[in-house]
């Protein structure tokens, strides 16, 4: 597992998976199935692993979080980036603060929390979080209203951000004022699109941002790292060709539930068994499997394909 401080280089170098997490019926840890879906990762090339709201991180307690961590850490390869999530209450992220200073993780994102929260109260929160830490963290801006940009640089300048994770969802990505603003405060270098497939190329094209996160790269690696080095090499006829792939998951994740869809997408393509969802959080219902289980399985198909034609 990487331990050295990131770097933006870090930050550019892969698709950041956001994997969910595998729970046995009983909801214990299913080592074996989480180590089957990080392999399918890494075999894909994805060298950078986010664990956060499609891990559930929102809902484990802090009694767990040791536990959860060091598997993670154990199962992932020695060149393979593992960042966890803390929060998203105040309470919650100081509480963990002490288990993540006994490891080696070189950071931590922090999970936004909307409601009860200000963006004075929030900005303060993660500067304390950050300091008793004392390894620079990323900031999720995934809603209006949590932190502003002014916020956000004002962390930034306090040197206590590695990375910027955003992903406030627009109908039209284009079309971002808040995205531009933060532009005007932040190195670009440092924020990451954060909503997957669907707007990664007109944040990277048109917004100049150097990567993107991913849920259906768990299901397609290989095509997901092909459209950042297509976008890195600013080939944007293939860049769309190689998104299209991913457009029919995309559609039922942003349709139905993005976390539940990707949770049962893995299981459905024959991945890994990812077991039931923590509450309160719920698995997605049986009417759906049919339409999730289908995108799943084409997307694979079509990620192994695009291994054949690289051998």
């Amino acid at each position: 597992m990487k331990t050295t401080p990131v770097t933006p280089a870090d930050l550019a170098s892969s698709v950041l998976a956001v994997p969910p997490l595998a729970r046995n019926a009983d909801l214990s840890l299913n080592k074996e199935a989480n180590r089957a879906l990080i392999r399918h990762l890494q075999d894909g090339g994805v060298s950078t692993l986010m664990y956060g709201g499609n891990a559930n991180f929102y809902n484990i307690g802090v009694g767990e979080y040791a536990a959860i961590l060091d598997m993670l850490a154990e199962l992932a390869a020695a060149n393979t980036w593992v960042i966890p999530s803390v929060g998203p209450d105040f309470g919650k992220m100081m509480d963990q603060v002490a288990v993540l200073k006994a490891r080696s993780f070189p950071t931590a994102m922090v999970l936004p929390q909307t409601f009860p929260s200000t963006p004075a109260g929030a900005e303060a929160g993660l500067k304390r979080f950050a300091d008793a830490y004392g390894k620079q963290i990323i900031v999720y801006v995934k809603a209006e209203g949590y932190l502003n940009p002014q916020n956000v640089e004002n962390l930034v300048k306090a040197g206590v951000v590695c990375g910027i994770k955003y992903a406030i969802v627009r109908k039209d990505p284009q079309q971002d004022a808040f995205l531009t603003e933060l532009l005007q405060r932040v190195d670009r270098k440092v924020i990451i699109s954060g909503i997957g497939e669907r707007p990664a190329i007109v944040h990277l094209r048109d917004f100049g941002l150097s990567a993107f996160t991913s849920g259906s790269v768990c299901v397609g690696p290989r095509g997901s790292m092909a459209l950042l080095a297509a976008l890195k090499r600013k080939d944007y006829a293939t860049a769309e060709k190689i998104r299209a792939a991913y457009i029919a998951l995309e559609d039922c994740r942003d349709g139905l539930s993005p976390i539940r869809v990707l949770h049962e997408a893995v299981s459905l393509a024959g991945i890994a068994d990812m077991g039931p969802m923590l509450p309160l959080l719920s698995n997605l219902e049986a009417e759906h499997h049919a339409r999730v289980g289908q995108a799943a399985r084409e997307l694979l198909a079509h990620d192994r394909a695009l291994s054949t034609k690289a051998a």
